[in-house]
């Protein structure tokens, strides 16, 4: 049987699932996705409606297919949440402070692209309905599961 899969490239993440410590791996992004030019976001592969995602953890060689719904956070290093340095420059910053469920903290920007009237931090959480959204730091790019996140608090 010949393989169809679409060639994948590995990104280096730190996964943090409801059980158990963060741990350090890879995930595997599409080089092509058909909805825009170039490779496939976090952020898509997150918000994908596939409920698994294939992590390789660093300690073993052994392919885990993760459940999306278990997945709190998943996050990887400088990658800016907005890859068009147009859209990136459009975009309000928006300082917010995150408690998740177990009472880690996770705190950076949003990049919010909302029109000026609807640009608050609770209008960035409550846009999209995808279970999945980035907060990022000047070291990484946190996806979050908004699922575990127990309450947001803005920074200004």
């Amino acid at each position: 049987m010949s393989d169809l899969s679409l060639p994948r490239t590995p990104v280096s993440a730190n996964l943090l699932l409801t059980q158990g410590a963060s741990q350090a791996g890879h995930i595997f992004l599409m080089e092509r996705v058909p909805h825009h030019d170039g490779p496939e976001t976090v952020l898509e592969l997150l918000n994908r409606p596939e409920g698994f995602f294939a992590f390789r953890p660093a300690a073993n060689h052994d392919v885990l297919l993760i459940s999306k719904v278990q997945t709190v956070s998943l996050s990887v290093d400088r990658q800016a949440p907005i890859a068009d340095p147009a859209r990136l420059s459009a975009a309000r910053m928006l300082g917010v402070e995150l408690v998740l469920a177990g009472g880690s903290k996770l705190g950076g920007w949003a990049s919010a692209e909302l029109p000026d009237h609807h640009a608050r931090l609770l209008d960035y959480l409550n846009a999209s309905h995808d279970p999945f959204f980035a907060v990022w730091t000047h070291a990484a790019t946190h996806y979050v599961n908004r699922a575990y996140v127990l309450y947001a608090r803005p920074l200004s």
